[in-house]
């Protein structure tokens, strides 16, 4: 989501340090993986908010931003074809970015998901749909 491995390291850091102040109130509802994903995920969210007010004015400048970091990032060791993905997963919208990443990446279940996003199972589905949908016809318009 953040696309700098420093930045994934202290979003990483920042939802252990959560989990742990909050380890009390854990009541066992959901497994501890989907409650730890919970908090990375509104860390991050968090972060992308912060990061758009402070640096940018507009979702591209944002995108542009985060794609810098993808170029400059030393431990990216991906092909040109994983770049163009991680450029069109960009310009998705934040919440289809997630989705995306969550069942892409992750291979997440959509019950998982629909626990940690607190949004039904359709609607998460209609999201992943929508951003596969949009990626392929990035690549399309690319070739």
């Amino acid at each position: 989501m953040v696309l700098s491995h420093e930045d994934a390291d202290d979003l990483l850091q920042n939802t252990f340090l959560k989990a742990w102040q909050a380890i009390d109130s854990f009541r066992g509802e959901s497994q501890i993986h989907t409650w730890l994903y919970k908090i990375a995920s509104n860390e991050t969210l968090t972060f992308l908010a912060q990061q758009r007010m402070k640096n940018t004015t507009s979702s591209l400048e944002m995108e542009e931003l985060l794609l810098n970091n993808l170029r400059a990032d030393s431990y990216f060791d991906g092909d040109e074809l994983q770049h163009r993905l991680q450029e069109a997963i960009l310009t998705l919208p934040e919440k289809q970015r997630l989705v995306f990443n969550m069942r892409y990446y992750g291979n997440m279940p959509y019950e998982e998901m629909a626990a940690i996003c607190n949004n039904s199972v359709g609607a998460l589905k209609a999201s992943y749909h929508h951003a596969v949908k949009k990626i392929e016809a990035i690549f399309k318009e690319e070739d």
